[in-house]
């Protein structure tokens, strides 16, 4: 039974796994553009979660919802004022441009918030839950299922919605979706809201079941390209797969090989899996 519990509890991580990785492979199918301050986006929809519940008080709907509203709106701003000026440039201008903004994002959070870890004061979701037998905080449980249920309606909304047509339209050729009367400005613009939001609310989830700090970003940052990596550039379904792949393979390895070993093993089958599939799971050759 203690097996079992360590493989739901990690298909639950590798489900917010696959929620903030969604955001990334979003980017990278629809504009072919690498996003390193991806990491920061969760890390802060983790301090969202806390303003609102230091605050105001609110619940995990409320910092759910907030999470997910401020970061869109951050990712509208930052294309607007970043993202849109250097996407016909050099991809060497690309990367230092999301890389300088991973470290103002990190550092402002340093220094707004300090170096501390913290957790969220008074969790509505303490306690835990009884799954046949398997014992599961229910922080971990709600923030699981959540997460693979929006990860499901993201996929929903790209592949059979008139928003997802226009995405995909805009992808595949922007002169000739300007064509047809679709403004590719404004469709980037919501790519990249979506992809914040994504992370935002996948932070706040992870804020209800673990402490961090502002650092955090960094290490969700290198996991998420790992999950779109394993899963395949560009598919949201791809990257469900492998966040949930990750997530129990990380708790298999920690459980038998100890703690240390976890992310050891995960970037070693990873690196065998670029050698023998460099697509990934779910990508194009």
């Amino acid at each position: 039974m203690v097996i079992m519990q360590v493989i739901v509890g990690g298909l639950l991580l590798g489900a917010i796994y696959a929620l903030f990785s969604s955001g990334l492979t979003l980017i990278w199918g629809m504009m072919n553009f690498i996003n390193f301050a991806h990491g920061e986006f969760v890390m802060l929809g983790m301090y969202v979660a806390l303003l609102v519940v230091v605050g105001i008080g609110g619940g995990p709907a409320v910092f759910g919802i907030a999470a997910a509203g401020a970061l869109f709106a951050l990712g509208v701003v930052i294309y607007a004022f970043l993202i849109r000026h250097v996407l016909r440039g050099p991809m060497i201008a690309q990367i230092l441009s999301t890389f300088g903004l991973a470290l103002l994002l990190r550092y402002a959070a340093f220094w707004f918030f300090s170096a501390n870890f913290v957790s969220l004061p008074g969790n509505a979701l303490s306690g835990t839950i009884d799954l046949g037998g398997i014992f599961l905080p229910v922080a971990q449980v709600v923030a699981g299922s959540v997460a693979i249920v929006l990860t499901l309606l993201l996929q929903f909304l790209l592949t059979r919605t008139l928003i997802g047509s226009m995405l995909l339209a805009v992808a595949e050729d922007p002169d000739a979706a300007t064509l047809m009367g679709i403004r590719p400005d404004r469709i980037q613009a919501l790519a990249w809201g979506l992809s914040a939001g994504a992370a935002g609310i996948a932070g706040a989830l992870l804020a209800t079941a673990y402490p961090w700090s502002p650092s955090v970003g960094e290490t969700f940052g290198l996991i998420a390209f790992v999950v779109v990596a394993f899963g395949g550039f560009g598919s949201v379904l791809g990257s469900l797969y492998a966040g949930l792949i990750i997530g129990l393979i990380q708790a298999a390895s920690g459980f038998w090989l100890g703690v240390i070993y976890k992310d050891v093993v995960v970037y070693a089958l990873f690196v065998a899996l670029l050698w023998l599939r460099p697509q990934g799971l779910m990508g194009k050759a």
